[in-house]
């Protein structure tokens, strides 16, 4: 009986080739892109799912109140993990890190001892012992117990040291950073990094941390820790306010005594963060300068998925009943020769099972031919799973009940048709079944025309971004990386720069309004006579006196640094916002103090130096050495040439050294790249749906078209012109397309209003949005249905009246 069922499923298959076609891509393209989505998914929830204790294993997260916004902040003091170690038994290992570029973390120059060529490095981080036993590193080389005990130590993944010592055995070989001969490091430990287990923390170097200042009032540490099997962590949250109590607010009001700050105090305490949420669920405000997912893009992307599939098996569902008049006198005869329904159910339960295997192993290889692909889009190294255990087990198991589902209805739909009415040629196919056809198109359309306005805005947001004024220029801007290793020739070299034809100025300094570049804060107070109680963190970044021309930053109060001032080596310029939380009307003059004394000699207009998710924070400049970056600000034209000059005069100052530069437009663009690969994704999945739903409205055309071939007939035969049967045809279905329209704007206006709410620069949703989208779900579902319409009515009316 089942060698029966294939060879009726394969004889309908060879019969309408154009259906199947249909059916079976349709399925196939949902399947590939729940595929793609699952993969997606599965990526970003296996983050720091490979340590053996992650659900013991915590960071600290400190948080409080200011101006009725929760502001959190994962930053913390040198003494700081140490004193919970010890204070709290439950703590097991308590260990601490810091990324920050001001301490050396980041990018770097390196070379081995005994070579003078450097190579920049990405991936360095400062790390004690703690963190090494807490998060168990796989060590190749190198005692477990001593690799971050000793100052400058450094321990390397097995691909760098691989790179740079490929003899083998790196422990006990010596490196310089930034090509400084007089501070080398030793290798202590090599460690395994396996490229499927992902983590929040990207690093290719672990240097030991040698920090000396045990002051509580400098936080630049993340901290982990381990805990005991049975610690109760509500419990232990709440026991560590005693080291707010005993430490941390007392050294705050020695700092910061204004009002506002005080009542912040009352409100601090420490929460603990499972590692296994660190790249999901870190809404940190005060960042931590990693880069993060984001937990409603996945669940975003998995309703994505589910909608996905829905519309392909419901695509399945239409085209299986719209060629219910077909298969209508096959179940008419097997019933009047003694077939039960059970075996005409069984019949095309087995056709739809076929139609799903089919349809999963054609998915499932363009799945894997558009991978590639979605790794670009997503910047992600996702393989086809192919040689894991579950992966086919989880296909199969998945075709078997998708086809099961997909054919349930078609199946008992078509198997109840009694005999008599179809041999006498009395039955209204699937006339029932009008209101579901409906509500599918519906929903089908909701869907896409959501995705659509979603599409648009998304794009809408992001040139918004790409060209929102930034208060500096960052059009024509060389930076060059690594400045630090001309040393003393630092001037020199800036000289030579200005010599040239193509370069208008040149700047010295590490702190640029991108992300990558270094950061300091610090807290600044008034010390004028008289004055408030003001506590206002601040940026202050070192700069020197071309700092404002070369970035074409516009000062609106006072004057810019200048050589011809002696006094501005204890000089300030702040920016718009610093003065407004100072609460200064005219500030130039005035002195503040964070610990050293400055006067203020200009107010810089506010200018973005952080993700436009976030607003514009205080920042001040200050004359000071930060040279291991140069921005070079270029004349419009030749491009190319002036950099070839540059690259010139760097080999003659540093020939040991590569030429490594960027452009400032470029790490500006790179800052959002994660909301433009979001935003990528979710448009090449809306695309996805679309079509699938397109799909759907040529089947439900082509069941229109099969139940009323015979009236159209008539109708051409009475002379009825084309235009009306074209009519008759797609008015229908223009209405259930406005309904889906009107359904899907609210939906649409709430996901993307909540989705911008993460900017603090953002666009304003336009009712010409929702027109837009409207007119191309209009457009794609005319053109859709055009085809059959054309068809139709093109159709010769003796054909369908033959029977007759």
């Amino acid at each position: 009986m089942f060698k029966n069922y294939l060879r009726i499923a394969w004889r309908n298959i060879k019969k309408d080739k154009l259906f199947t076609t249909i059916k079976i891509g349709g399925f196939a393209v949902g399947i590939a892109a729940c595929l793609l989505i699952a993969l997606f998914i599965k990526n970003e929830l296996s983050y720091d799912g490979h340590y053996k204790n992650k659900d013991r294993i915590y960071r600290v997260v400190m948080q409080g109140m200011m101006n009725g916004e929760l502001l959190k902040s994962v930053h913390f003091q040198l003494p700081f993990a140490e004193t919970l170690q010890s204070t709290f038994p439950e703590i097991l290992e308590a260990g601490k890190i810091n990324t920050s570029e001001l301490f050396g973390a980041g990018r770097r120059p390196l070379r081995p001892v005994g070579t003078m060529q450097n190579n920049f490095e990405d991936g360095f981080i400062f790390a004690d012992q703690g963190v090494f036993d807490i998060l168990e590193f796989e060590l190749l080389e190198g005692n477990p117990k001593q690799v971050l005990t000793s100052p400058q130590s450094v321990v390397l993944t097995e691909s760098k040291a691989s790179k740079y010592f490929p003899e083998g055995h790196a422990v006990g070989k010596t490196i310089y950073l930034d090509d400084n001969s007089n501070k080398p490091y030793t290798v202590t430990g090599v460690i395994k990094k396996n490229p499927s287990e992902k983590t929040h923390l990207d690093f290719n170097f672990l240097l030991a941390i040698e920090d000396t200042n045990m002051s509580w009032s400098n936080t630049n540490y993340f901290t982990y820790l381990l805990v005991d099997d049975n610690a109760d962590i509500p419990a232990l949250e709440k026991k560590m306010v005693s080291i707010l109590e005993e430490y941390v607010i007392p050294t705050y009001k020695e700092r910061m005594r204004s009002a506002e700050f005080m009542e912040v105090l009352k409100t601090l305490e420490y929460k603990l963060q499972p590692v296994t949420d660190i790249h999901l669920k870190s809404d940190i405000k005060m960042g931590d300068g990693l880069r993060h997912g984001d937990i409603r893009f996945v669940w975003l992307f998995a309703a994505i998925a589910i909608f996905v599939l829905l519309l392909a098996v419901i695509n399945f569902i239409n085209l299986s009943t719209a060629k219910s008049a077909n298969r209508a006198k096959e179940v008419g005869l097997k019933k009047t020769v003694g077939a039960f329904r059970g075996n005409l159910v069984s019949q095309f339960l087995t056709e739809s099972v076929i139609y799903s295997f089919l349809s999963f192993a054609i998915g499932v290889l363009l799945a894997w031919a558009l991978l590639p692909t979605f790794n670009s889009i997503a910047a992600k190294h996702i393989v086809m799973p192919w040689a894991d255990w579950w992966f086919l087990p989880v296909i199969l198991v998945a075709a078997l009940l998708v086809g099961i589902l997909a054919g349930l209805y078609p199946a008992f739909y078509l198997s109840a048709f009694k005999p008599v009415n179809v041999l006498k040629g009395t039955l209204s196919t699937g006339s029932k079944s009008g209101k579901l056809r409906s509500g599918l198109v519906v929903f089908q359309f909701t869907t896409s025309v959501v995705l659509i306005i979603g599409t648009l805005i998304i794009y809408k947001q992001m040139n918004y971004i790409m060209d929102k004024k930034l208060g500096f220029n960052k059009d024509q801007v060389l930076v060059i990386k690594g400045t630090n290793l001309l040393k003393d020739n630092t001037e020199s070299f800036k000289e030579r720069l200005l010599g040239l034809s193509d370069v208008k100025s040149v700047t010295i300094s590490d702190y640029l309004p991108v992300e990558g570049s270094k950061r300091n804060g610090n807290t600044f107070g008034m010390i004028n006579e008289g004055s408030q109680e003001i506590s206002v963190p601040a940026q202050i970044w070192r700069v020197d006196y071309d700092y404002v021309n070369t970035l074409g930053l516009h000062i609106q109060k006072g004057r810019a640094f200048s050589k011809d001032f002696a006094s501005d080596s204890t000089a300030i310029v702040i920016n718009t916002t610093m003065a407004k939380e100072l609460g200064l009307q005219n500030p130039i003059g005035t002195r503040i103090n964070n610990g050293q004394d400055w006067t203020i000699i200009g107010v810089v207009e506010d200018f973005h130096f952080k993700n436009l998710k976030e607003d514009i924070a205080s920042l001040s400049l200050v004359i000071g050495n930060s040279p291991s970056m140069m921005s070079v600000k270029l004349n419009k034209g030749e491009t190319a040439q002036a950099i070839r000059d540059v690259a010139s005069i760097w080999q003659e100052y540093v020939p040991q050294q590569a030429f490594e530069y960027t452009f400032l437009d470029q790490e500006f663009a790179h800052m959002h790249d994660d909301v433009q690969r979001m935003g990528k994704i979710f448009n090449s999945f809306a695309l996805f749906a679309i079509l699938v739903a397109c799909l759907g409205l040529f089947a439900l055309s082509a069941f229109l078209v099969e139940q009323r071939k015979k009236e159209i007939s008539i109708r051409l035969v009475l002379g009825a012109p084309f235009k009306s049967i074209y009519q008759l045809l797609t008015m229908d279905f223009m209405k259930l397309i406005l309904i889906a329209i009107v359904i899907a704007t609210p939906i649409g206006w709430y996901m993307m209003s909540r989705w911008l709410e993460d900017f603090a620069y953002r666009i304003d949703i336009q009712w010409w949005v929702f027109a837009l989208a409207g007119a191309i779900s209009l457009g794609i579902a005319l053109l859709t249905v055009s085809y059959q319409s054309i068809r139709a009515g093109l159709v010769n009316p003796a054909k369908s009246l033959r029977s007759e």
